[in-house]
């Protein structure tokens, strides 16, 4: 499979910011977007593309993941961020995206929210929640 660059939280949102054409997918299941959050990117005029790479309970790769991306109208010429909780899922799910034809694809890396701490707690070194991106519950 392709190697996927990685790309920090900060540098994603500038890069939303910057090209109007720019996407970002969260890669994550229903129920981490139900219990944990998404980011928001309203201020930017844009809404997160919503595509779980691998469905709970069983975390099955996702058969219709691509068909997902291709469903939300995203096209090869367009810069893709891929997020998931950590930055390992998104690197896989942009793996596959390279694959199928989605040549710009890029790995937020620390994902939406990073590695636990010394206490197992997420969200708090390192991430698009650590970063203090935009985003709700």
């Amino acid at each position: 499979m392709p190697n996927v660059p990685d790309i920090s939280p900060k540098e994603t949102w500038a890069a939303l910011q910057a090209d109007p054409d720019a996407v970002l997918i969260d890669v994550r299941t229903d129920m981490e977007w139900a219990n944990i959050g998404v980011p928001v990117l309203e201020t930017l005029g844009k809404q997160v593309v919503l595509a779980s790479w691998q469905l709970a309970p069983s975390m099955q790769v996702n058969p219709g993941f691509i068909e997902e991306l291709k469903a939300a109208g995203l096209k090869p010429q367009q810069k893709l961020y891929f997020l998931c909780r950590s930055g390992v899922r998104s690197q896989s799910a942009g793996q596959a995206a390279v694959a199928a034809g989605f040549p710009h694809a890029f790995n937020v890396a620390d994902g939406f929210e990073g590695p636990p701490n010394m206490l197992g707690q997420r969200g708090t070194s390192a991430g698009w929640q650590a970063d203090k991106l935009p985003w709700t519950k």
